[in-house]
């Protein structure tokens, strides 16, 4: 499950760079692209607010996606120790001669 919500995060990203990238920094956006003809064509003339809306919605989504995904993570369970004695495989200390 966890690797389904990690790629519908990916998948938001990659929306959400559209999004970013699309938008223009100065305010004009895509409704500047089409110049003054925005009145023409429908729904250019509020392209700006759609653009906006989209990147907090995707944000959103992204944010949620990742609270939930922490659900998913299942804690270390406790390895259940046997009553034999644990093996070392480290090497045997060895003693010093006595001179």
């Amino acid at each position: 499950m966890i690797t389904l919500i990690a790629i519908v995060i990916l998948l938001a990203c990659v929306v959400l760079a559209f999004f970013i990238l699309v938008q223009n920094p100065k305010g004009g956006g895509l409704s500047g692209t089409f110049g003054s003809a925005s009145s023409q064509v429908m729904g250019v003339k509020q392209s700006g607010d759609i653009m906006e809306k989209g990147t907090w919605t995707t944000m959103g989504i992204i944010a949620g996606l990742s609270i939930i995904s922490v659900m998913f993570f299942s804690s270390p369970k406790e390895v259940k120790t046997s009553n034999q004695p644990v093996q070392s495989n480290a090497p045997a200390q060895q003693e010093a001669p006595a001179n």
